[in-house]
C-alpha cells in the first residue's frame, strides 16, 4: 500500500500503441503486468496512436499521440500540409503538458530507435524526441525499455533518434545489435543493458486440446512487406518477390497435403492473406484473425512448424517452443533466432526463393525434437533475464521503491514447458 503521506507514482506509457500492431500492444501488456505486480498503486495512462483501442483493451486512460488525426496520411494539398505543420507545433505543447503530469514515462519495447520499415523523420521519430526532450526539461524520468535500434541512413531521422536516446533517463535494448547501433550513432551505451524482448514475459498458453488443428499443420506468418526506408525505389519489386515466393511455398505445402494456417501481426497484413487465399484455392489453407499475441501463441503452440516474417510472430512461435523458420527482413530477426539457437533457419525477406525456403523448412522439420528441447532451455533463460530487467527498471526510475524487497515473481514471466 502507498503510505498516506506519499502520493501514488504517476506512470505514463508512450508509443504507437492501439494502432493495429500486435507486437506493440504485446509489449505494453508486458509492462502493465510488471506495473501491476511491482507498483500496484501506480496511476497509469497512455499517450498513444490508438487511445480508444488502448482504453478498451487494457482499461487505462489514453490520449491521442497526434493533434492532427491525418498525421500518417501523405499530405499533398496546401491545407493538409499546413495542418501537418501546425500539428507539429501543437504536439510540442501537448506532449510537454502530458509529460509534466508524470513522474515516469515508459516506452515499452518496440523498434522505436530503428527505421527498418518506411518511416518519415517528422512522424514518430519527432514524437519520441519531444518525449525525451520534455522529460529532461521537466524532470520526468523517461525510460526506453527493451527497445529495438538499427543503423539509420536518413540524417534527420538519425539525428532525432540519437537525441531521443541521449536525453532518456534509462535505456535498455532487446538485442546486442541494437545497442551497437546506438553506440555507432554517438550514444554512450556503457551502462545500457541488453535483455530479451518484453514479449517473452507474457503468459505462455497451454497446448490446445486434441480437438484442435489437423495434424501436420504449418503456421505461415505473413507481412505486408515492401522493404525499409532505403528500399523505397524498389518497394513494389520487393513486395512482389516476397508475395510470389510465399504463394509458391504455400502452394507446395498444400500439394503435399499439409494444412496451412495464415497469420498476421498487423491489420495491414490482411491484404497479403487475401492474395494468398486467392492464389491458392484450397480448403487446406485457412486464415486466423488474431487480436493479440496470446491469440498468435495459441495458434502457433498447436502447429508442427512455423514460418514467419514479423518479429513478434517469430517471438510468439519461439516462446511456445514450436520449431520456427524466419523470413527475415532485419538484423533484429537474425539476432533473435541466434539468441534462441535457431540461427541456421533464416531466409531473406527481400529475396524470397521458394525452393531454398522449402529446403530450409525440411531441414528444420528433421530436427524438430532437438530444437523443441533447445527452445525450452532458451525460454527459461529469457524469463530469468527479464526478471533482471524489471528489477533494474524499478531501481532506475522508481527510486522510492528500491528500499523494499523485490517480490516480483512476475507470474507471467514464468515459462511453462510447451
Amino acid at each position: 500500500m502507498t503510505p498516506a503521506n506519499r502520493t501514488p507514482v504517476r506512470v505514463g506509457v508512450f508509443g504507437l500503441l492501439g494502432s493495429g500492431n500486435l507486437g506493440n500492444d504485446g509489449s505494453l501488456e508486458a509492462v502493465l503486468g510488471y506495473l501491476r505486480a511491482e507498483h500496484p498503486d501506480a496511476v497509469v495512462d497512455a499517450l498513444c496512436g490508438g487511445p480508444e483501442a488502448v482504453t478498451a483493451k487494457f482499461g487505462i486512460p489514453a490520449t491521442r499521440l497526434h493533434w492532427n488525426r491525418a498525421e500518417y496520411r501523405t499530405a499533398s494539398r496546401a491545407g493538409a500540409i499546413a495542418a501537418k505543420g501546425l500539428g507539429k507545433l501543437v504536439d510540442a505543447f501537448r506532449t510537454a503538458a502530458w509529460v509534466r503530469r508524470h513522474d515516469v514515462v515508459i516506452v515499452p519495447g518496440m523498434g522505436v530507435l530503428e527505421a527498418t520499415l518506411p518511416l518519415r523523420p517528422w512522424g514518430f521519430p519527432y514524437s519520441l524526441f519531444l518525449l525525451s526532450a520534455t522529460g529532461r526539461l521537466l524532470g520526468t524520468r523517461v525510460a526506453l525499455v527493451c527497445v529495438g535500434a538499427a543503423a539509420i541512413g536518413n540524417r534527420p531521422t538519425r539525428t532525432l533518434v540519437r537525441w531521443s536516446a541521449r536525453l532518456a533517463a534509462y535505456r535498455s535494448y532487446r538485442d546486442t545489435p541494437s545497442r551497437d547501433a546506438m553506440r555507432a550513432m554517438g550514444v554512450v551505451t556503457a551502462r545500457d543493458e541488453v535483455y530479451p524482448d518484453l514479449a517473452f514475459s507474457l503468459p505462455t498458453p497451454q497446448v490446445s486440446a486434441p480437438s484442435g488443428p489437423p495434424p501436420g499443420q504449418v503456421c505461415v506468418g505473413v507481412m505486408d512487406f515492401h522493404g525499409g526506408n532505403d528500399d523505397r525505389a524498389r518497394a513494389e519489386e520487393i513486395h512482389r518477390r516476397y508475395l510470389d515466393g510465399t504463394i509458391k511455398f504455400v502452394r507446395t505445402l498444400v500439394e503435399e497435403g499439409r494444412p496451412v494456417r495464415l497469420l498476421t501481426g498487423d491489420t495491414c497484413d490482411e491484404s497479403v492473406v487475401a492474395a494468398i487465399l486467392d492464389a491458392v484455392d484450397s480448403p487446406l489453407v485457412t486464415a486466423a484473425e488474431p487480436a493479440s499475441l496470446a491469440d498468435l501463441m495459441n495458434e502457433m503452440a498447436a502447429a508442427d512448424t512455423v514460418v514467419a516474417t514479423r518479429y513478434h510472430n517469430l517471438i510468439c512461435a519461439l516462446k511456445v517452443g514450436t520449431p520456427t523458420l524466419a523470413v527475415s527482413y532485419a538484423a533484429k530477426s537474425d539476432a533473435l533466432m541466434a539468441q534462441m539457437g535457431l540461427d541456421a533457419y533464416c531466409h531473406p525477406a527481400r529475396e524470397v526463393d521458394a525452393d531454398r525456403l522449402l529446403e530450409q523448412f525440411r531441414e528444420l522439420e528433421k530436427k524438430s525434437a532437438e530444437l523443441r528441447q533447445t527452445l525450452v532451455e532458451r525460454n527459461l533463460a529469457a524469463a530469468r533475464r527479464l526478471e533482471d530487467q524489471y528489477t533494474a527498471l524499478t531501481a532506475a526510475v522508481f527510486p522510492a521503491a528500491t528500499g523494499r524487497t523485490h517480490t516480483h515473481a512476475h507470474a507471467h514471466a514464468r515459462q511453462e514447458s510447451p
